[in-house]
């Protein structure tokens, strides 16, 4: 377990920057979809996750890229083509995703069960 001697401004602390932005609500999906589907298109990706809405998808793709976690690839076609791939980087965080995501699988039940013993206990 990793632990901080001292408290770091979350404006410097590089740790804490990467987590709130993988952390967000749709950016470890965006990652899972790609790793499923490989190189997909806007649509595709938009279809696979069928509650967001376009500005957001845009913004979690150039969020990702930005990151170097994704890649966009644009085609000189009309109408112009563009194609979203995880880059090496974003292929390298899929373990740790898979152990997160098989955790929630494992203990949806008693996450819930616990919510809901709280939830009774404090009306």
């Amino acid at each position: 377990m990793i632990k901080m001697k001292e408290k770091i401004k979350t404006e410097l602390c590089p740790i804490r920057d990467i987590i709130c932005r993988l952390s967000d609500k749709w950016s470890m999906l965006v990652i899972v979809i790609l790793n499923d589907g490989g190189t997909m298109r806007f649509n595709e990706i938009q279809k696979a996750m069928d509650d967001i809405s376009q500005r957001m998808l845009t913004v979690t793709l150039r969020s990702l890229e930005a990151d170097g976690l994704i890649s966009r690839r644009i085609y000189p076609e009309v109408p112009p083509r563009v194609e979203y791939s995880l880059t090496p980087l974003g292929t390298s965080l899929l373990p740790a995703l898979t152990m997160l995501v098989d955790w929630a699988k494992e203990n949806t039940g008693a996450i819930q069960e616990s919510r809901r013993s709280f939830e009774s206990v404090n009306k």
